[in-house]
């Protein structure tokens, strides 16, 4: 035994920053390296995301290893990725349209946009989110090339906000390390709200 005790301060919740909690840039634009630098100026906020938050998901295949008797003495995976999923509810803003259909795509100032809906161009960004745990840790989380992989239906009717439903797929990115899809730093925050943003892994 170690000594060590189980410690309730290590519980979190996430909760939103008041000033924003998802940005966007181009690929290649610099990264950030702890959880309190400022962005480069070229990442711009992408607005709301829904009540249901930011979901994390990892997928992996797991390949068996057999002898020649057939029984398994080994497992190993041997394939991983990475998503992140969210909605953007901002849709009368123009660069919750751009994370969605694609920089190319949108034309025009918040509220007033042409969109032009496409196929995808494969797109590489580069996305940052942040949400506040327990005790007013800032959660950095950073995914250098992101590329948009699935799309939700869209709703326009009067009961609902319409949205941009988007899963962008973490892609490995040598700036964060040899495979790495998206690097996450702890620290300190200032200041938080109380809206809660869920961010779940399914472990496949």
């Amino acid at each position: 035994m170690t000594g060590e005790t189980n410690n309730p301060q290590n519980v979190t919740i996430a909760k939103t920053k008041v000033s924003g909690y998802l940005w966007w840039a181009p690929y290649g634009t610099t990264l950030p390296t702890d959880s309190n630098t400022e962005l480069d100026p070229a990442f711009k906020l992408g607005g709301f995301v829904g009540e249901d938050g930011v979901t994390n998901t990892t997928e992996t295949e797991t390949t068996e290893v057999k002898d020649m008797g057939g029984n398994t003495v080994m497992k190993m995976i041997s394939s991983y990725a990475e998503s992140y999923q969210f909605v953007l509810i901002e849709a009368l803003r123009a660069e919750s349209a751009k994370i969605r259909y694609g920089s190319d795509a949108v034309e025009g100032k918040d509220g007033q946009l042409t969109i032009k809906h496409k196929m995808p161009s494969g797109e590489a960004l580069s996305i940052v989110i942040e949400v506040i745990m327990t005790g007013e840790k800032k959660d950095r989380i950073v995914i250098g090339n992101a590329s948009r992989s699935e799309f939700g239906d869209r709703q326009f009717h009067s009961t609902d906000v319409v949205g941009y439903d988007v899963t962008m797929a973490a892609n490995a990115d040598t700036r964060l390390g040899d495979g790495v899809t998206s690097i996450e730093y702890i620290g300190i925050a200032a200041a938080a709200k109380t809206a809660s943003v869920d961010t779940q892994e399914d472990q496949a």
